[in-house]
């Protein structure tokens, strides 16, 4: 299986011949990771009971993933990913902001992918030889984490592809084996902590779950679901992309993230998922952990990592994909050292889910809103002129850029980002709720609004 050359290019015909069945092998296998199982623990930390974490988590990923699911059919529709694909709304230069947001959004939970499962691999690791954890352990194991993820994203769609048929069925046997292994210390009437609400009362902090532990999931995929769904044939129907795109981000991120609620309540520890996970876990499952550590970070280290690497070659051109792939693992590499020891890394990494997730909210509304009005209709000629370093087309707008996309884009990320109420900042629009979180709501239908005003004046 040779290595992928594509970049943002559009993805010939006679290479589209993939299935919409492709996008629940992809996302189903990618999230079952540590990665995505701490922010069932995340649910937990907030001082939220068992059902309490079961219901806010299932809440936030059905709506997440309904508003998610249409996305797909940007890359579809353009035979690009999904940044390149929103130049036709933003301008063919605006599209960057498509580009850094997806960035970011990667980023982070590549970071986190190296940063749990190497934590995994030091902590298993020192239990197993009956040593203390050490700093050059974990060291260790964040490099031999980002190694790994980086030679399956440099090579690209089918290598990612076919490792995530083998994770899927890899980690559903290992998560079996740990449920039969700490079942003895599960507690299914566990009630939380309610004296210690991470907002102080019960409904701002589920709701506060709601949208870090469960809608949060999706909508970090926003821009990447365009890089599968390209590959899809144009022969599908729309309605089988988008619903296969709703099936694997409903199951592929409730699943792993309800597991994390589930280890967190029988082998619960306040300063770290993964060191209760290890520390309560019997000598036997100690081997499958290591499994679960290296298996696991292939599949989300690897999309989010391939991802990263076509949004920076969608902003720097000249730099090949494989270039840009390592570019971004240094840069995530990096954070992970910087998080954990110098910053508190738990702290950084979950608070920064809620102001992302706003960032990414506002573009994917007003993308969606505008491919609708479009009939979901696409010039994939026009969409590539910034890449070929060209002007004109039917998307230049004003010298590449949609000054009312863009101008609606960063005003309904503004109004968002007022309405967060997480534990370190409160916005003035949450907190006139009396701290209830309606950051990604206010976010979508200001942007769609404010759009629409745009419009209606003619600026």
């Amino acid at each position: 299986m040779k290595k992928e050359t594509l970049g943002v290019d559009t993805i010939p015909n006679e290479e589209r011949n993939a299935s919409p069945n492709t996008l629940v092998t992809v996302f189903l296998g990618a999230n079952l990771s540590l990665s995505v199982m701490v922010f069932g623990w995340l649910s937990i930390l907030y001082g939220l009971g068992w059902w309490e974490s079961v219901s806010a988590i299932l809440v936030g990923t059905f709506l997440g993933a309904v508003f998610v699911a249409s996305s797909s059919l940007l890359g579809w529709s353009g035979a690009t990913n999904n940044s390149v694909a929103s130049g036709a709304f933003f301008g063919v230069r605006g599209r960057l902001i498509a580009s850094f947001v997806g960035l970011l959004l990667c980023m982070q939970y590549v970071a986190l992918t190296i940063w749990t499962g190497g934590e995994a691999f030091a902590a298993g690791i020192s239990r197993i030889t009956n040593t203390e954890s050490t700093n050059l352990e974990l060291s260790i194991g964040y490099a031999l984490i980002a190694v790994i993820v980086v030679v399956f994203a440099v090579f690209g769609y089918r290598w990612l592809l076919r490792v995530n048929q083998f994770v899927a069925p890899a980690m559903g046997v290992l998560i079996i084996l740990s449920v039969i292994a700490l079942w003895d210390k599960f507690d299914p009437a566990y009630a939380g902590t309610p004296d210690a609400y991470a907002l102080g009362s019960f409904w701002p902090t589920w709701f506060l779950a709601v949208l870090t532990c469960g809608a949060a999931g999706p909508i970090s995929y926003v821009t990447q679901t365009g890089d599968w769904s390209r590959y899809i044939s144009e022969q599908a129907s729309k309605r089988d992309v988008v619903l296969k795109t709703f099936y694997a981000l409903t199951l592929g991120l409730s699943v792993p993230t309800l597991f994390g609620a589930f280890v967190a309540v029988a082998a619960f520890d306040e300063d770290s998922f993964v060191g209760g996970y290890v520390a309560n876990s019997p000598e036997w499952l100690l081997v499958p952990l290591l499994l679960i550590a290296v298996i696991g970070s292939l599949g989300q280290g690897g999309i989010n990592l391939y991802s990263m690497g076509l949004d920076l070659d969608a902003i720097l051109p000249k730099l090949k994909r494989n270039q840009s792939t390592a570019v971004v693992a240094l840069i995530s590499t990096l954070l992970v050292f910087l998080g954990k020891f110098v910053y508190d890394a738990e702290s950084a990494v979950t608070n920064s889910v809620l102001f992302l997730s706003v960032l990414a909210t506002s573009w994917l509304s007003i993308t969606l809103y505008m491919f609708a009005k479009a009939k979901g209709v696409l010039s994939k000629d026009s969409l590539q002129v910034f890449n070929a370093g060209q002007t004109g087309g039917q998307y230049w707008f004003r010298n590449g850029w949609n000054l009312k996309a863009v101008g609606a884009w960063i005003t309904g990320s503004a109004v968002g980002i007022l309405g967060i109420s997480s534990v370190d900042y409160v916005g003035p629009i949450a907190e006139f709720l009396n701290g209830i979180d309606v950051s990604i709501p206010a976010a979508g239908i200001s942007s769609i609004l404010i759009l629409s005003l745009f419009k209606a004046k003619g600026r």
